[in-house]
């Protein structure tokens, strides 16, 4: 409803502006196509600006948005990108200032077919289907190799020229199928399948020439990657050239730059081996005569020490020193011996001249009782006792008598 004003009733800027604020907020949310013009992302801050400007009637609109919002695009959508988004027009009455607060963006055209692979990009890569780990050597010299590509393409003839000039024995079983358009998917997944069963082929290539995004767009199909990630066979992506990236150079197990660098890292080059293998046995052959040539020095160094050079040398010396022994050993035992001998004679001279026997022939006697005990003084013997006197001659019998006193007298 119009609001009643005149000369003399004139509103406030300030009630105007409120005035259009409330008019514009029962507008609602819209969607609304433009072309960014400006974008401000100032690190840290929670909202993101831009401009989205209609080109054909060269007219500008502010736009705001939470940078979540805007994160979900990033990679796809900047300056200069066509875009629709949605929401919600609001009026900053301070200011009298007209934005929009974005809810959702999206990129048109080439820029939503981007994002849409960007999105299945992600979600294969949450899967594990890029990672590294998963990825398997190629062989060194494969005995097939299967070669997936177009008719009579250049890509074909890049390969197997290559291929055969690097390594003539190489072989290969070659899959011609569609490779761009609807029919280009399933006969590539097919192919592959099929040179996968094949237990003759050693290493899969999947090659194409260069093209545009939308030519490309095959070997971004989610059904190709999955399969190529289920392949026990190692796979070569091949697609394009050095720019172009389709989602099989993630999945693929090496991804080569272009067909002719694909022949290179499958077969290796004849002649760089025959050169790597004749440096292999120079090595080796230097290796061994220098290891030859130690043991020679070592066993000429041992042979010219003493104990090898006149080995029974040790054996003379040692038998010189065994014969000085025993002799030694002899002089020593034959003073002991006689040493011995000398200290009998003397200690038999003593006892025999110590001997009971000895004193008996020098004219003593000695007296025992019938029992034999040996008698030691006159009153240990009784009055016509009999006794025994041995001498050295015998024994002779003894009768005890008084004795006469000393001196003849009483």
């Amino acid at each position: 409803m119009a609001t009643q004003t005149s000369p003399g009733t004139p509103l406030p800027v300030a009630e105007v502006s409120r005035l259009i604020g409330g008019w514009i907020g029962r507008l609602g949310a819209v969607w609304v196509e433009g072309q960014i013009t400006q974008l401000s992302r100032r690190p840290g801050a929670g909202v993101v600006f831009l401009t989205l400007r209609d080109t054909s009637h060269e007219v500008s609109l502010t736009v705001t948005c939470f940078r979540a919002v805007f994160d979900k695009v990033a990679d796809i959508v900047g300056e200069g990108s066509r875009v629709v988004v949605h929401g919600k027009p609001e009026w900053y009455a301070p200011r009298g200032q007209l934005s929009l607060r974005v809810a959702e963006i999206r990129p048109v055209g080439m820029g939503e077919l981007l994002a849409r692979l960007e999105q299945l990009k992600r979600t294969l890569a949450a899967e594990g289907l890029f990672a590294a780990d998963r990825k398997r050597r190629l062989p060194f010299l494969p005995q097939r190799i299967g070669l997936v590509t177009g008719r009579a393409s250049a890509a074909e003839r890049d390969v197997l020229e290559n291929a055969r000039h690097r390594w003539p024995a190489v072989r290969f079983a070659v899959r011609n199928v569609a490779v761009q358009g609807v029919h280009a998917v399933p006969q590539v997944i097919e192919a592959v399948q099929g040179l996968d069963a094949d237990p003759a082929v050693d290493v899969i290539i999947v090659a194409r020439g260069g093209g545009s995004v939308e030519d490309l767009l095959p070997f971004s199909d989610e059904r190709l990657v999955r399969t190529v990630a289920a392949c026990t066979t190692p796979v070569v992506s091949a697609i394009g050239h050095e720019p172009d990236s389709p989602l099989l150079d993630l999945v693929a197990d090496v991804r080569a730059s272009t067909p002719t660098d694909a022949a290179k890292r499958t077969v290796p080059d004849v002649g760089e081996e025959l050169v790597r293998v004749a440096q292999l046995r120079d090595r080796a052959r230097r290796v061994l005569e220098g290891f030859v040539d130690r043991e020679e020095r070592g066993l000429t160094a041992a042979r010219s020490r003493p104990c090898m050079a006149e080995p029974q040398l040790m054996v003379e010396v040692r038998a010189e020193q065994l014969r000085g022994l025993l002799e030694r050993s002899r002089r020593t035992l034959g003073h002991l011996l006689d040493r011995a001998e000398s200290d009998l004679g003397h200690t038999r001279a003593r006892v025999l001249a110590l001997s009971p026997a000895a004193t008996l022939q020098r004219g003593y006697a000695v007296l025992q009782r019938e029992d034999g005990a040996v008698v030691r003084a006159p009153e240990e013997v009784s009055e016509g006792e009999k006794l025994r006197a041995r001498v050295a001659g015998g024994e002779l019998p003894v009768v005890a008598r008084p004795s006469a006193p000393v001196g003849g007298q009483p």
